[in-house]
């Protein structure tokens, strides 16, 4: 059998283009093909409410395990509440849904040896056949990009008792510091269930699964909270770009349609990926021509517009990295959230305006100048940063 589309890896983007699909175009003969016995991993994606128009939020809600209309940081001098809602879907949510609604056209516990434009060959050797296949099967390591990472671990927490929470915690950086940002992000699920999650901006992770539970338990027991039992752990490492020649990145495979985390769609400086999926399984749902040349064509313009609407965040990313002693990072955050609550909504969105840009650069930098300097002039176009 031929078909018109097949996914290759049932992550967050793929897994949304299939979805979507499935609603909008379900005469389609779709496959996803997912190596794992499930597909969306193990994990726990979250976006803020202006991160998705109305429409978006309305085909995306069944997905959505809870929402909250505020959030908060906190930093050694700063405390504050932003009332932008706030939402997450996990991983057991959106197996729940998708899998039953693609049915026989997904397949999971699939091994894959090669992915082509037009095939997907299995490692028992099967070859599957499509107008066109789209590589969504994660970040792969290049030469083309300088990234930072955002290393993290998270458990989902059974408490004994209510934790007190209205609402998550976004940054709590309120905690040793180490060879990079650290700070702790808190979900509040319901009454007495919580994910808590232990994460570092760091420019290579080198800590342990062990030590990060450490500083998980270390968190839990400052705040008073006796754990009955962890439901669930993930664990990851997010790109945080800094640079990168995207001609070259996106040439690595060319012809290949590709998603996710593979085609750079993710916000360079939170890692939050899932406005981009949600907004490229609406662009896939409305295109005519569906063939591999075409897709492909389509998807690297996609991906590029979204990387050249990212170059300020780029900047603002060197600077993070590049500038001052690591263990002072948090000091560029507490800042950040010193500014008016529209520009950090936009700024999540990727969508900040001049104004906003100029505001975050004003005034007396959190690092010292002439390596604030330094770290927005590396990598300048023709040298690295190549914005076509």
């Amino acid at each position: 059998m031929k078909y018109d589309l097949i996914l290759a890896g049932g992550g967050l983007a793929n897994g949304l283009i299939a979805w979507r699909l499935k609603q909008l175009r379900p005469k389609l003969r779709v496959l996803c093909v997912e190596e794992q016995s499930i597909i969306g991993g193990n994990h726990t994606w979250s976006f803020h409410d202006g991160d998705l128009s109305a429409a978006q939020h309305q085909w995306l809600s069944p997905l959505v395990v809870h929402r909250w209309p505020c959030y908060d940081v906190h930093f050694p001098d700063r405390s504050r509440r932003l009332t932008s809602g706030y939402a997450s879907v996990t991983c057991e949510r959106f197996a729940q849904i998708i899998t039953p609604a693609l049915g026989n056209d997904l397949r999971t516990g699939q091994s894959i040896a090669q992915v082509n434009p037009r095939s997907v060959v299995l490692t028992s050797g099967e070859r599957l056949e499509a107008d066109a296949v789209i590589d969504g099967r994660g970040i792969r390591d290049s030469k083309h990009l300088v990234l930072g990472h955002q290393a993290f671990l998270g458990q989902v927490l059974q408490l004994q008792a209510p934790h007190g929470l209205d609402g998550p915690i976004i940054m709590d950086a309120r905690v040793a510091q180490g060879e990079g940002y650290r700070f702790v992000y808190i979900l509040p699920f319901s009454a007495d269930t919580v994910l808590v999650e232990d994460t570092h901006y760091v420019d290579h992770h080198a800590l342990s699964a062990e030590q990060l539970r450490t500083h998980i338990s270390e968190y839990v027991h400052e705040q008073g909270w006796a754990v009955t039992a962890c439901l669930r752990e993930e664990e990851g490492v997010l790109p945080i770009t800094l640079a990168g020649d995207f001609a070259e990145f996106w040439n690595e495979a060319p012809g290949q349609p590709r998603s996710g985390l593979r085609a750079g769609l993710f916000h360079c400086t939170t890692g939050y990926s899932l406005p981009h999926a949600v907004r490229l399984a609406d662009w896939i749902a409305l295109q005519k021509d569906l063939r591999a040349d075409s897709l492909a064509q389509g998807m690297r313009e996609f991906a590029h517009q979204a990387w050249r609407g990212q170059r300020f965040y780029r900047l603002l990313n060197r600077m993070l990295f590049l500038a001052g002693r690591p263990r002072n990072r948090w000091q560029v955050m507490q800042r950040f959230y010193g500014l008016s609550d529209g520009l950090i909504s936009r700024f999540y969105a990727g969508d900040s305006n001049l104004a906003d840009k100029l505001r975050v650069v004003s005034g007396k930098p959190p690092v010292p100048v002439n390596e604030a300097l330094r770290a927005m002039l590396r990598y300048l176009p023709g040298h690295y940063e190549n914005q076509e």
